[in-house]
């Protein structure tokens, strides 16, 4: 009798514990397919718009293909004419002084104008609004603004020059005043997006470290360079990956006022792949050129980050 009711026992025990774990792998397979749900729309976007074009750029990086007809497998051919073109050297180097022109004085102007408005300036909702309304502009819309102003013959730097009796600039056929009006077109854009992300930064400094060092004898300058600027630190990374990102993608500016001249004066990396890929209908050379400068992003941002980690590590 016993050993039946022990037998009973372990058959209830049995189903029992076979319902729940039926129970639990139901759970487990709902919750998998309601998370696929979820991430569905987004990878199937980051596919279709991502994924799918940088590989037929890959694909077509190592073919001949122009815009219409067959394509031609050419192996290595398109990076051999790549690097062995003076224009393309061109395009990096005015790449690389683009970035460094337009990325430190765009980071530091932000960060100067969020210290000084962070403080009590008065009016300082109508001076974040003026100063941030150039990066909700199209680039096309703030192009045509620059083209006005460093116009040559007609703009209004020039006129405003010439009324206290200054010649201007050639800033269309000098090659470095027509770099300088790109750059400062592009800061004229960019601060006040700085601005915003290092006032938001500057929230989460602790005002009483402020006091501290008040207490401690700390001048303006001194808290600014030993509280402000460490606790910023973070703010800062996530500006410089984000604005070397946007120099090498600039592009509108560059069709729009210069048109990469005089000369390749203003030719970046990005319109050089452009001319190539769209108005000489070499699409194959042209994807070499985007798929290089992809890898040079993608090579700066992981640097950037490690280096970033690293400081935060050793911070620990």
């Amino acid at each position: 009798m016993a050993s039946e009711v022990g037998v009973g026992a372990a058959r209830v025990a049995r189903r029992g514990g076979t319902g729940t774990g039926r129970t639990r792998r139901t759970r487990r397979s709902r919750s998998t397919a309601f998370s696929w749900a979820m991430a569905g729309p987004n990878t199937a976007v980051v596919a279709l718009f991502l994924l799918l074009p940088l590989g037929w750029a890959v694909w077509l990086s190592f073919r001949d293909a122009g815009t219409f007809g067959p394509t031609r497998f050419t192996g290595l051919e398109n990076y051999r004419r790549m690097f062995s073109d003076e224009v393309f050297w061109q395009a990096v180097v005015n790449t690389a002084v683009f970035t460094l022109a337009t990325v430190p004085t765009s980071i530091l102007l932000g960060l100067g104008l969020a210290v000084l408005l962070d403080s009590a300036l008065p009016a300082q909702r109508v001076w974040r609004t003026v100063i941030y309304l150039p990066i909700v502009l199209s680039g096309l819309a703030t192009a045509l603004i620059g083209s006005l102003l460093f116009e040559q013959s007609i703009g209004i730097v020039n006129k405003l020059l010439a009324a206290v009796g200054v010649t201007g600039p050639d800033w269309q056929t000098d090659g470095a005043w027509a770099m300088a009006s790109l750059v400062l077109v592009t800061v004229w854009v960019r601060v006040g997006f700085s601005m915003v992300i290092y006032l938001a930064g500057l929230q989460d400094v602790p005002r009483d470290l402020y006091e501290a060092a008040r207490l401690d004898g700390a001048g303006a300058w001194q808290q600014f360079r030993q509280v402000t600027v460490p606790l910023v630190r973070p703010t800062t990374f996530f500006l410089v990956v984000l604005n070397v990102i946007y120099s090498f993608q600039v592009f509108d500016l560059v069709y729009a006022m210069t048109n990469g001249g005089p000369g390749f004066a203003t030719t970046t990396l990005p319109f050089f792949a452009y001319q190539y890929g769209f108005e000489q209908r070499q699409q194959g050379y042209g994807s070499a050129i985007g798929l290089v400068l992809f890898l040079v992003v993608l090579a700066f941002t992981a640097l950037q980050w490690r280096g970033q980690r690293g400081a935060v590590q050793g911070g620990a």
